[in-house]
């Protein structure tokens, strides 16, 4: 089998000339970037697992194409990783236990707390990778713009196709300054694509939707994931970018990339997350939740074999995602299984009402969650991100509802707040607001 570094040995022997990362001033050809690579992995240690901080330049590729043609395996953590916690997590390293053939271990929550150390095969990368040229129609003359932390999965994951084809990338320190990213797109390139969580999406269609559908033309694919799109933001993205592929897909760091949907496809499905790729399956257990199955799960959490067990087994990732096959066999995304909220007797999906309220023109941002209520105990509250120049008139937002929902998912409650709080990778924090809003 080859690694992810094979193939990038093979680009320097075929293209050495061609361009293969940008970053600020800085360009790198495919014969530059691996031969850096060679002499760095002369000073690596051997073996090891090698736990570093992930800069969001060239040298963070070099750094992690050297790690593993020394052997060792490459963890990298954000950059901002107090050094008690990096210095915990390099000495709970060593020895290195991880399997045979594991490439990489990735850490699943941010810089508090004990982390989760998911580890990741070198099969998986690739894997991975031509799941993605499949599912997305990667191309050699792609370039792709990385705009997210390249320690975690949803970033890093575009390096991997990237380099099997000896594509192009261009990277970017986050959206702080959005006209880094409208510089990005300036690049001579004929094909340019980018992977946003819906946070990032929600901020380009409220502050810069006619500067995105000026490069209609240019922008091949937009993929989104690590959390739901709302529908309303999927049909304007339809619009500004009619002829570009919009991306929901389906992944984790534990199961590698499992699926995706082109939603601009003239139906515009929500929640649909698409048909399982080729070295991927999933099934649906009899109580709705989404299993993985296939090259691209990880091998286990490392260190932590009970945990592993309590999600992985028979071959299988047990999520604690909620869903269903639809009649074509798409993956079609209800909720997660903790998210999930019992009103008198009835279940609610959160997401289903903050995907309603949403497309809302008032509505900037939303989330929906359970607090306790006088009367019935407990009930639905709408926390509301109002829209600049608009007033928060609840009766409205619940009129609204009421016309869309049945009635024991329309909110009893409703809140005006300043901002959603969400996760590093653009997930409403919901466990901050159970924990904290209804106290």
């Amino acid at each position: 089998m080859m690694t992810l570094e094979d193939y990038l040995r093979q680009d320097a022997e075929r293209y050495p000339d061609k361009t293969a990362a940008i970053c600020g001033d800085e360009r790198v050809t495919y014969g530059e970037l691996y031969q850096r690579a060679v002499r760095r992995a002369a000073d690596m240690p051997r073996g090891e697992v090698v736990v570093f901080r992930a800069s969001q330049d060239i040298d963070f590729l070099v750094t992690y194409f050297a790690i593993h043609l020394a052997g060792s395996v490459a963890a990298p953590l954000e950059k901002g990783t107090p050094q008690p916690l990096f210095d915990d997590i390099a000495a709970r390293m060593q020895p290195n236990t991880t399997p045979p053939g594991t490439a990489d271990i990735l850490y699943t929550t941010g810089t508090t707390g004990r982390s989760k150390g998911v580890m990741i095969p070198h099969r998986t990368i690739v894997a991975d990778a031509e799941n993605l040229i499949e599912g997305q129609l990667f191309s050699h003359d792609l370039t792709f713009i990385i705009n997210g932390p390249l320690n975690h999965i949803g970033s890093l994951s575009k390096i991997y196709p990237v380099v099997l084809l000896g594509a192009t990338l261009y990277i970017l320190d986050g959206m702080k300054d959005i006209n880094d990213f409208f510089h990005a797109l300036d690049e001579p390139s004929s094909k340019m694509a980018t992977f946003f969580v819906p946070a990032t999406i929600r901020m380009l269609l409220q502050f810069s939707s006619d500067r995105l559908a000026a490069y209609a033309d240019k922008i091949d694919f937009i993929e989104s994931g690590g959390a739901p799109l709302a529908h309303a933001d999927m049909l304007r993205l339809c619009e500004l970018l009619p002829r570009t592929r919009l991306y929901n897909t389906y992944a984790s760091t534990e199961t590698g990339i499992i699926s995706t949907y082109n939603f601009n496809d003239g139906r515009c499905i929500p929640g649909c997350l698409g048909r399982s790729m080729s070295h991927s399956r999933f099934v649906i257990t009899p109580e709705g939740r989404i299993t993985c199955q296939g090259d691209t799960l990880m091998s286990g959490y490392v260190n932590d074999p009970e945990l592993t067990a309590t999600i992985y087994y028979d071959d299988t990732i047990h999520t604690s995602d909620i869903g269903y096959l639809d009649d074509e066999g798409m993956l079609r995304l209800s909720g997660r299984e903790n998210d999930v909220i019992n009103v008198g007797g009835y279940k609610v999906a959160p997401t289903e009402v903050e995907d309603t309220a949403m497309s809302l023109p008032e509505v900037a941002d939303c989330i929906c969650i359970s607090a306790p209520h006088p009367i019935t105990g407990y009930a639905l509250k709408l926390l509301v991100v109002v829209a600049d120049g608009c007033s928060f008139d609840k009766r409205a937002i619940a009129r609204y509802l009421s016309a869309r929902l049945e009635s024991y998912k329309v909110p009893l409650l409703y809140e005006q707040i300043d901002a959603v709080r969400r996760t590093y990778n653009g997930k409403t924090d919901r466990k901050y607001y159970m924990n904290n809003i209804q106290k």
